[in-house]
């Protein structure tokens, strides 16, 4: 198909620079780059059959991860043992 409506993971690296300039960088169409992945996620890992836990686990992870990053500062400064 046309180059504008391939995946990234289908892209060739030569046609990388002319796969980003037909992108829509307005924030409707990052809205909908967003919307489009969250739905390719969901259908990836979510909403399988016989998917199991990880998709709900890598989720979670994820969510450890953020939330960690976001506290290491507070994290960095409090002792957990006494005394030192």
């Amino acid at each position: 198909g046309p180059l504008s409506e391939r995946p990234l993971m289908e892209v060739r690296l030569g046609e990388l620079h002319t796969w980003i300039s037909t992108c829509n960088f307005s924030p409707q169409g990052l809205l909908g780059a967003v919307q489009r992945a969250w739905s390719s996620y969901c259908a990836k890992y979510i909403h399988v059959k016989q998917g199991g836990p990880a998709g709900i686990s890598m989720l979670l992870a994820g969510y450890c991860l953020l939330s960690y990053g976001w506290n290491y500062q507070h994290f960095s400064k409090t002792s957990y043992i006494s005394g030192i």
